[in-house]
């Protein structure tokens, strides 16, 4: 695939160890890979898909990457792996110190399953990256339906995301 340097969006989440320094210090080292970066905040969110775990910390950051999505997807494997993350030992939608989603590429569609997908395919299922993904693009849109995301996260269950530093507030 051809290289590109678009604004790419990705997502982050921890749930094991020092959350939010794990977060702090991967967003560090995506800057080094990744032109104007900006971060949302963090927020925390229960658990979706395997409930007997902790809750996750998650935020997204935006960027321009300079490079193939291959590429994207090699270096922000290699900042989990930093992290403590190692694909073959974890239980699928499991605990882990750091995972890294390519949400978006702009507005490219990569289509290479199972390696790489994009827009990420459950995005559109989960408030705990939707959110974080609006703060930062409010008027991201799907780039196969052309929805608005913030329809479709309007559209979603509540699915107990909070700000991070805010427990006692709005479940989202």
């Amino acid at each position: 695939m051809t290289n590109f340097s678009n604004p790419v969006v990705l997502g982050l989440g921890s749930n094991r160890g020092d959350s939010r320094t794990i977060l702090g210090q991967a967003i560090a080292d995506l800057g080094t890979r990744l032109q104007d970066l900006r971060a949302s905040r963090i927020y925390k969110s229960d658990p979706r898909y395997v409930l007997d775990q902790s809750q996750f910390l998650n935020c997204a950051v935006t960027g321009l990457f300079q490079g193939s999505p291959e590429e994207l997807l090699s270096f922000v494997h290699e900042i989990e792996a930093h992290y403590g993350r190692n694909r073959n030992l974890e239980r699928p939608k499991g605990e882990r110190t750091l995972d890294i989603d390519i949400l978006l590429l702009g507005n490219i569609i990569v289509d290479n399953p199972p390696t790489l997908i994009v827009p990420h395919p459950l995005l559109i299922e989960r408030k705990f990256a939707l959110l974080p993904l609006l703060e930062l693009e409010p008027e991201a849109r799907d780039p196969r339906s052309g929805e608005y995301y913030w329809h479709i996260y309007e559209n979603l269950e509540a699915q107990g995301i909070y700000y991070a530093d805010f427990d006692d507030y709005n479940q989202r």
